[in-house]
């Protein structure tokens, strides 16, 4: 349980260090004038010019910052998630793009918007075309990981998910033990009763009610593809984990191969790490 708090906390803070820098970065190409500005005026010219030369290029670093931010943020604040994707993908059926609708991926992507200004006259009214709406897009994402980092150190944040994944972590390996002593079944069984209670925790986790008295593995997922908790791919995947799953505990007329067995466990570990 340890390990697993003090990983998560040391993630947070890394994670709200970058997405500090990552803002920092993007005022600087968004509007490098006005940012070298105020950098020389609050820091000094040498301290102004250091700090441009350490910061990332907001294209190269996003992405990563993204994708583990979001992993954390299903663990510690899942009612904020949506929140957060929408800040970042292009709305379906968009038909024109403004500062309202404006995304992180647009900015990523390169589009730019018009806005009035000095300079170029269209139908008579100056226009100047830029990319500093995903600039609040992007202070509103990591004001939502600030948030997690807030509620992670309150007394109020549950750690069972936490204390939870030690556990699931310690069975996993165990499971990989089995197998390599050549105990397929056994291994299969450690790992199906793993991802069981991680479905059963996840469909808890989001109050999806489970009206089965003992639900198994494909009952649990239906549940979460019919509530939106997992895409069809996802469902997929774990379909064939419970078959093979089901090979193990109920099949005694064919017997599993090896390789089956680690995709079960892999499957399962897979799983754990990215649906929360």
């Amino acid at each position: 349980m340890a390990a697993n708090v003090e990983r998560c906390g040391k993630d947070l803070d890394r994670l709200v260090r970058e997405g500090d820098r990552l803002l920092m970065a993007m005022g600087n190409e968004v509007n490098n004038k006005n940012f070298e500005k105020q950098g020389r005026k609050q820091l000094g010219s040498q301290q102004s010019e250091r700090l441009l030369k350490m910061l990332p290029k907001f294209r190269d670093s996003y992405e990563a910052w993204y994708s583990e931010s979001l992993f954390l943020l299903r663990q510690l604040l899942p009612d904020r998630v949506t929140n957060f994707r929408e800040l970042y993908e292009k709305p379906k059926g968009r038909k024109s793009i403004n500062h309202e609708n404006y995304v992180i991926q647009d900015y990523l992507q390169g589009r730019q918007i018009a806005r009035p200004s000095e300079g170029i006259e269209l139908l008579g009214e100056p226009l100047v075309y830029d990319s500093s709406a995903a600039l609040p897009q992007f202070q509103w994402q990591l004001s939502i990981l600030k948030a997690a980092k807030r509620r992670f150190e309150s007394s109020l944040f549950d750690i069972r998910q936490l204390v939870q994944a030690d556990l699931f972590d310690s069975e996993i390996d165990a499971a990989r033990e089995l197998l390599n002593n050549k105990f397929l079944r056994a291994a299969g069984a450690v790992a199906g009763v793993v991802l069981e209670k991680h479905l059963r925790q996840v469909c808890d986790d989001r109050s999806i009610k489970v009206t089965k008295k003992h639900p198994g593995i494909s009952d649990l997922n239906e549940l979460l593809k019919q509530n939106s908790a997992i895409d069809v791919p996802q469902w997929r995947h774990i379909s064939m984990l419970a078959d093979i799953r089901n090979l193990c505990a109920h099949d005694k007329q064919k017997e599993p191969t090896h390789q089956q067995m680690v995709d079960l466990i892999d499957g399962t570990d897979k799983v754990l790490k990215t649906i929360a």
